[in-house]
């Protein structure tokens, strides 16, 4: 495992980056939720730092965030995850109930059968990699959260990742559809959806009703919802975690 400890005692906090993301990308976020206990972010498999190329299932991937929970002595954990992890979270609290006291699920929709990476991919290949300087992926994504997918080498920035994983990781999603694992889940949960996040509509609110879970929907923030309405989403985390665990 690829892990990022970011401080803090007693209950286990487990962070789970998206698609192209990375453990690190998670430090803001990380800063305040120390008083909720000991945070911790991994690196998915074919992601950052972390070796393991595949397979690709969601299933591999819940049973690494089971593995981080055990190995590392975090569980019950809340688990916190952005898109491809807030997947992984929903999917972990139905499967190892024993390891996982909440979940925070920020905008991932869990029925997208039909679609395809062609609907995106085609602005990925787009990038104009490699990346100059951390300046010009901050200029091109116009976003300061995207140095961090980032990493340098002799002919410039490239991303922590290749990208034919991400292709094949996104289509498996277009394959399945993962109404069995919510309505699975009966730990306390919050589903945070993004007003510009593209997903399908509904769907999240429909999960958060068939999950018993808390639901809100952010109008004016884009798919990294703690990063485009930062303060939104803090509030709406430690009011949630303030009401379904106790801060340390």
């Amino acid at each position: 495992m690829s892990v990022v400890e970011f401080g803090g005692t007693g209950q286990g906090v487990l962070l789970l980056h998206g698609l192209m993301s990375r453990a690190t990308a998670w430090w803001p976020v990380a800063q305040w939720l120390r008083p909720f206990g000991r945070v911790v972010a991994v690196d998915q498999r074919g992601h950052g730092r972390n070796p393991r190329r595949g397979p690709f299932r969601t299933e591999d991937f819940v049973a690494d965030a089971a593995r981080a929970i055990e190995e590392l002595g975090l569980g019950p954990a809340v688990v916190v995850g952005h898109s491809m992890g807030g997947l992984h979270a929903w999917c972990l609290a139905a499967t190892r109930p024993d390891l996982v006291s909440a979940i925070v699920v920020e905008d991932f929709a869990p029925d997208n059968r039909g679609r395809t990476t062609d609907e995106w991919k085609w602005l990925f290949d787009a990038w104009p990699v490699p990346f100059e300087s951390l300046g010009h992926i901050r200029s091109y994504f116009g976003a300061e959260l995207f140095c961090d997918y980032f990493e340098e080498r002799s002919d410039g920035w490239h991303l922590i990742a290749e990208m034919d994983d991400l292709y094949e990781i996104a289509a498996h999603w277009g394959t399945r559809a993962y109404w069995d694992f919510i309505d699975a889940v009966r730990c306390p949960s919050l589903v945070v959806e993004a007003g510009r996040g593209g997903q399908l509509p509904g769907q999240m609110a429909e999960a958060a009703r068939r999950s018993g879970g808390q639901y809100l929907y952010v109008e004016e923030a884009g798919h990294v919802v703690h990063d485009s309405a930062p303060w939104v989403y803090r509030g709406a985390v430690e009011a949630f975690l303030s009401t379904s665990i106790s801060p340390v």
